[in-house]
């Protein structure tokens, strides 16, 4: 029986993530932050998360990482498994 060549492909280049800023805001700092955010950008606008909501955030980033690391490994032990069989079919 004859085996199928797969060809190793060139993985994809790394993801690159832009900073992102995070602010809290309570009544207390409330004005403050008013007059800060927007003498440095200029709009004022609203994005709201619970502290729950911020919970799930970090849970489904690392529920991501995970899924991300173990494709990364799936693709590792193919590629490894592939090499190695056309090593040891060169050598027979």
């Amino acid at each position: 029986m004859e085996q199928v060549q797969i060809p190793i492909v060139q993985r994809p280049k790394p993801v690159r993530l832009i900073d992102t800023k995070i602010y809290v805001v309570n009544k207390d700092n409330y004005d403050a932050f008013v007059k800060d955010f927007t003498e440095r950008n200029g709009e004022l606008a609203y994005v709201a998360l619970a502290i729950k909501d911020y919970e799930n955030l970090a849970i489904n980033i690392s529920e991501i990482r995970r899924y991300l690391n173990q494709q990364d490994e799936i693709i590792v032990y193919y590629e490894t498994a592939i090499t190695e069989s056309a090593e040891n079919k060169n050598e027979n």
